[in-house]
């Protein structure tokens, strides 16, 4: 941590400049600017585990740290992110990630119409569907570009934004060169609308990286492009988006080029919705065939099992699971990741992309009505199905064919109901079920597993600051680990401590040895804008998401600790 606390001293010590003697009037102070930022450190201590045949790695501690600070000067701002991933990084970490360096660095200069930015810059053209760079630490991604940008808003009805870079890899970038240009243009005005909204976009994405296969079928440089429509008329909303990706190099099995397997990309993405007098509707589309899309064609190798892939590394666009996002532990066993690339496993499993859906039911109830009860009843219900593109394929030579309409073997669904009631001024309650197909056959290797979820819980208000919520939950699965059964309890004593302890049992697994119980407890304290947090536990192996993306964690046991901070 040491490189990183030295290379941001100018930045800190320089907050001392801003210091004025208290005799200075409000006329005679000056404007040197301000300092803001951010620290967050994750850490765990992982220990062996008898009953699990697990030993902790040669590293045992380990510790991924984020320091961030800012300058903002009048319409100049710049900003540096140290990191420190001490000894190493917590296990299954990009192993670019190692060390103390600094991570990204940017100077912007801002004005009402123009905006530049040099160095790392974050951006998302569209839904990301063909760009999208971004943070999460959680999942252990930062895709930023390092290079230029500029963004143009000659009225409030248009917006022109260009680009150039190259993508975060750990401490360094990737060899492609990516090239972009997005365009919002507000119509309301233009079209005289005055009780709708409708605006649209176009974009353009594209990756040079210069290839070294002899005679290649493909060209060095491949484009991308996309156009969107987004209306707003009332209660009613609609948007969609058509993305297009020039005939590129397909990886074969082994995750390399395959010179004789060129295929272009394309997605539709298609979202509508209602929303009023307590309903609310939304519905989401999408179809994807090989969207892919990398800057650089072929992953790294991390070692003779893993790829950059399996880290989120080098992926230029952004195509999350369009799924429901539970908080249930045990219906986030089986979770779902979007399938966007061409995948030739064997002859037998042969996948070109996705196509399905998801739709969200809302709807309260009022007080004192026949179902809302004294208090009003919120009831919600989710449908999501997600299957294989239909067409043709060939293994040997590789090669497929597919019908835009239609579905073909199916990767997953999940329907589930959540009712939430209040009971009085101190309790609420709420009662879920969820029915789920997890084809583990086709998404990661396994059996093909239904399972019936039913989770309830409650939670009683002391006071505006202190409560308790037990939560209890279940899973009947027909495959796979088979039954589990859970638990969670959460205090919070006031609005700076609180508790929890939650367990998952796996008593329904066919092998006796792995009828584990995964356990954790910790708790948290808050004060100000500073949140500091310890766990002990087991974590379940398997992949963690957060918002449709997904990290996969090995199983472990130890301490986890946690800190962040806005200054």
């Amino acid at each position: 941590m040491r490189k990183v606390l030295l290379l941001l001293l100018p930045l800190s010590f320089s907050t001392s400049l801003f210091a004025q003697d208290d005799t200075e009037t409000e006329t005679e102070k000056k404007d040197y600017g301000k300092v803001y930022g951010s620290f967050e450190s994750n850490s765990q201590w992982y220990l062996n585990d008898k009953e699990r045949n697990l030993q902790h790695p040669e590293d045992p501690f380990r510790s991924n740290n984020y320091l961030y600070v800012n300058y903002q000067y009048k319409k100049w701002t710049a900003g540096i992110q140290g990191e420190a991933y001490e000894p190493n990084a917590l296990l299954n970490y990009n192993p670019g990630f190692k060390g103390t360096n600094v991570g990204t660095y940017y100077l912007s200069y801002k004005s009402e119409k123009f905006e530049a930015t040099a160095g790392y810059f974050y951006e998302q053209f569209g839904s990301g569907l063909l760009l999208r760079a971004w943070e999460d630490r959680s999942l252990g991604i930062n895709t930023a570009l390092r290079g230029g940008r500029i963004v143009y808003r000659p009225s409030d009805n248009v917006r022109l934004t260009a680009l150039y870079g190259q993508q975060r890899t750990g401490f360094d970038v990737s060899d492609g060169k990516i090239y972009g240009f997005d365009s919002d243009f507000n119509l309301d005005k233009l079209l005289s609308f005055e009780e709708s909204d409708v605006s649209v976009g176009v974009s353009y994405v594209g990756r040079y990286e210069k290839t070294y296969i002899p005679d290649p079928n493909f060209d060095e440089l491949t484009n991308a492009v996309a156009g969107r429509l987004n209306f707003i008329h009332g209660s009613f909303y609609l948007s969609t988006e058509y993305d297009y990706k020039q005939k590129d190099a397909v990886l074969d099995i082994q995750n390399k080029i395959n010179n004789n397997f060129i295929k272009s990309g394309n997605a539709v993405l298609l979202n509508l919705g209602y929303s009023a007098n307590g309903l609310g509707i939304d519905a989401t589309l999408r179809r994807m065939e090989n969207m892919s899309f990398l800057s650089e064609r072929e992953p790294t190798v991390v070692n003779s099992e893993s790829t950059s892939l399996n880290f989120n590394d080098r992926v230029l666009n952004f195509t999350p699971a369009l799924t429901k996002q539970h908080h249930s532990n045990l219906a986030n066993i089986y979770v779902y990741q979007a399938q966007a690339k061409v995948d030739f496993q064997s002859d037998a499993i042969m996948k070109a992309g996705e196509t399905g859906g998801q739709i969200d039911v809302f709807y309260d109830f009022a007080p004192e009505s026949l179902f809302g009860g004294k208090y009003g009843t919120n009831v919600g219900f989710n449908a999501s199905s997600w299957y294989n593109l239909p067409g043709t394929y060939r293994l040997v030579p590789s090669e497929y064919d597919t019908k835009f309409f239609g579905v073909g073997e199916r990767y997953y669904s999940d329907i589930n109901l959540e009712v939430k009631k209040k009971l009085s001024e101190s309790w609420h309650t709420g009662f879920y079920y969820v029915n789920q197909f997890y084809n583990k056959e086709w998404l990661l290797g396994g059996e093909k597993v239904h399972t019936n979820i039913v989770a309830a819980e409650a939670t009683y208000n002391f006071d505006p600051s202190k409560s308790i919520r037990v939560e209890g939950e279940h899973m009947w699965a027909n495959a796979d680990f088979k039954n589990w059964v859970g638990g969670t309890v959460e205090l919070n004593l006031n609005d700076k401590y609180s508790f929890y302890v939650w367990d998952i049992v796996n008593y329904g697994n066919d092998d006796p040895d792995k009828r584990n119980n995964y356990y954790n407890f910790g708790g948290a304290y808050r004060v100000g804008a500073s949140r500091f947090a310890v766990n002990y536990g087991r974590q379940r192996g398997g992949l963690v998401c957060v918002g449709g993306v997904c990290r996969f964690v090995p199983e472990s046991t130890g301490f986890s600790f946690s800190i962040s901070t806005a200054f």
